[in-house]
């Protein structure tokens, strides 16, 4: 409860919890039900503008209704965030912990693997994992949660090592605890404001990539509706319904703006320090 009267207080904050719940909801009841099918096509009803004919958005040039279609994309989009977010989290956080806790030469690999890492672009490395596996919503995720992580790994490096060179770990080295006991208890707890907005800014990036590669042709099979396959059909007949094609973008733009200010509104209601600042204030 605390979280939630602290982001009451934050109107940026609760302007993108409010954006991350619609997804949320939208996701959830498009897999039991939406308007109309979104795979379903109606030539009587092609070219529908927005409020005709019970069309809350309108419909394309076969009838397909665009809120339905919306509906059913969210549900994409949500799950390539999610999971890059744990892809994403896992892999940096480990990477950034056996580049601290290891033995120099070790650690040497480890930092070397990291940039060497992100020196490979993220779009590439999903565009050639489609043409090895084929193009999937597995397949997009894991390629961007493997790019993620080695970004989330640098920055959550640089945290690990202040952690660790806190007086209290060092207080609890003398103590005799141990370095899983250390991590667990003062590491974690430590470095957690920082990962949770590298998280919510790698979401915001998914949402923007799996449209990306989506548009491209990299993403899931068209049977399945997708904000960026919208973006993609829709493109040929912006002059005639220019509406079309904003819909999916207003979608994709607005649920970026809503991850990153509920990231960053988080880390200020998670971080001590910040917290702590903002009270003196």
């Amino acid at each position: 409860m605390s979280v939630l009267a602290a982001l009451r207080r934050r109107p940026a904050g609760l302007f993108g919890l409010l954006v991350v719940a619609v997804l949320v909801v939208s996701s959830v009841v498009s897999i039991w039900w939406t308007p109309y099918d979104p795979l379903g096509t109606d030539p009587r009803r092609a070219w529908l503008l927005p409020m005709r004919e019970g069309h809350l958005l309108g419909t394309d040039r076969v009838g397909h209704d665009v809120f339905s279609q919306l509906m059913a994309g969210a549900w994409q989009t949500l799950a390539v965030a999610v999971l890059v977010a744990l892809i994403a989290g896992t892999l940096g956080l480990a990477l950034a912990l056996a580049a601290q806790l290891t033995p120099r030469p070790v650690a040497s690999v480890f930092a070397q693997f990291i940039d060497l890492g992100i020196a490979f672009p993220a779009l590439l490395l999903a565009m050639v994992l489609a043409a090895v596996y084929g193009g999937s919503l597995l397949t997009v995720a894991v390629a961007i949660g493997i790019s993620s992580g080695v970004a989330v790994a640098r920055v959550m490096r640089g945290e690990v090592a202040r952690v660790l060179d806190s007086d209290f770990v060092l207080a609890a080295r003398a103590s005799g605890a141990s370095t899983w006991r250390i991590v667990a208890t003062h590491v974690l707890s430590g470095v957690r404001p920082t990962l949770i907005v590298q998280l919510s800014t790698m979401m915001a990036l998914a949402v923007l990539a799996e449209a990306a590669l989506t548009y491209l042709g990299y993403g899931n099979s068209p049977s399945s509706p997708s904000w960026g396959g919208i973006l993609y059909e829709q493109q040929n007949f912006i002059r005639v319904r220019p509406l079309l094609v904003v819909w999916p973008g207003l979608a994709v733009a607005v649920t970026v703006l809503g991850f990153n200010l509920l990231g960053d509104a988080l880390r200020t209601v998670t971080d001590v320090r910040l917290r702590d600042e903002a009270r003196r204030r």
